[in-house]
């Protein structure tokens, strides 16, 4: 179904607006809003390339909050940010080929064990410096990036316990590179379905409108709640994240 009435596309913008908000402090935007453009009766491929259509636009304006405030590591912007966007173009490129569904057990292991370092204080967490900061960095840009492409549950509460773990930065300063390699995704992902025609844009326009003005006051709040506040969201969210995929393993 293409044709979205008004009410369900205000309706479909409030969900975005929600999304960008709960994104730009943990991740997993993506768990509103998809389930919301798929019961508005849209194409499962329309649906997703329109998340993506409109997903970007949260994804420019966060990573411009926390620029901002400073809470991104300026040296490590362009590699993160060109690792990312190639890992998921090769994401995309092998979704063509592959089905995501098998790789549901080991994304709710991987969420797990971000849950548990999420839950632990940072000061008792085991200081993994890398011997090449920047290797790690490739690595990690990389392979979530990959990952978001592919299949993506999760992937920004990963990105920010990766960050906790490799560079032992503050939750708050994590979420803040998370959305580097984040916006990079979103972006690769966006360039292929819109060079592909796969974007309903008159819902994706003013969803995007309502996942950015969400993206900035999640990252207000998220600069002001401090570590409190986004320890609190990414257990949330992954919580959800294990409990959707563990739903979708049961009913097979």
């Amino acid at each position: 179904m293409s044709d979205v009435s008004l009410p369900l596309t205000l309706g479909l913008a409030a969900a975005a607006f929600v999304a960008g908000m709960v994104d730009a402090i943990g991740g997993g935007g993506g768990l509103i809003t998809v389930p919301a453009l798929l019961a508005a009766g849209l194409d499962p491929r329309v649906a997703l390339a329109t998340n993506k259509g409109q997903a970007v636009f949260g994804a420019v304006s966060s990573a411009a909050s926390f620029g901002r405030h400073g809470a991104v590591a300026p040296e490590r912007v362009k590699v993160a940010f060109a690792a990312g966007f190639v890992g998921s173009l090769l994401g995309a490129l092998l979704l063509v080929t592959r089905r995501p569904e098998p790789l549901r057990p080991l994304v709710i292991v991987l969420l797990l064990t971000a849950l548990a370092v999420a839950l632990v204080p940072r000061d008792r967490l085991p200081k993994l410096t890398p011997r090449h900061p920047t290797v790690a960095l490739v690595a990690v840009s990389l392979g979530l990036g990959a990952y978001d492409g592919f299949f993506g549950p999760g992937v920004g509460s990963m990105l920010i316990v990766a960050n906790v773990v490799l560079f032992q930065e503050p939750l708050v300063r994590a979420s803040g590179n998370a959305k580097i390699v984040n916006l990079a995704s979103n972006l690769a992902a966006f360039g292929l379905f819109a060079a592909r025609g796969a974007i309903l844009w008159r819902v994706a326009l003013p969803m995007a409108i309502a996942n950015a003005l969400g993206a900035n006051v999640g990252a207000r709040l998220a600069l002001k709640g401090g570590e409190r506040l986004v320890r609190r969201v990414v257990v949330c969210v992954v919580l959800a994240v294990v409990a959707k995929l563990l739903r979708d393993v049961v009913k097979g």
